[in-house]
């Protein structure tokens, strides 16, 4: 995952997510996409470790979990914290940014699980017009 940083004489600029070039558009990718989401809304409830974090969030690889965090520790909302013990134990929470970020995907996840059915009858009203199963 390569990122770019912008240019010095850009960075007096305010952030515009819809301009290609803006930081703020790799971070929305961060926090919106599938695993960036669920991760903050799994550590919403406390810190957890590793594999903690990945039994919950379901479906999530090892290799996915691990870009995921390190995309996010990068971003400032996660914190990683890791004890030197025999075996290392390694925690993850959400730092302030963090939490306030995961609050408001929480509440729109939490919008589109009370209307799940509202969707799923627009899908099957949209895939009967269309003759799709």
């Amino acid at each position: 995952m390569t990122t770019t940083q912008p240019a010095p004489e850009d960075r007096d600029l305010p952030f515009n997510v819809f301009a290609k070039s803006c930081p703020s558009r790799v971070t929305l990718e961060h926090v919106t996409g599938r695993w960036g989401a669920l991760t903050l809304g799994a550590l919403y409830e406390g810190s957890l470790r590793f594999n903690e974090l990945r039994r919950r969030v379901d479906g999530v690889s090892e290799k996915m979990l691990s870009q995921t965090l390190h995309a996010l520790e990068r971003d400032g909302l996660v914190h990683r914290e890791a004890q030197l013990t025999n075996p290392p134990r390694v925690d993850y929470e959400l730092t302030a940014l963090g939490r306030e970020v995961a609050e408001h995907l929480l509440a729109l996840i939490r919008l589109l699980e009370d209307r799940m059915d509202t969707v799923i009858e627009a899908r099957e009203r949209y895939d009967a017009a269309r003759g799709a199963r």
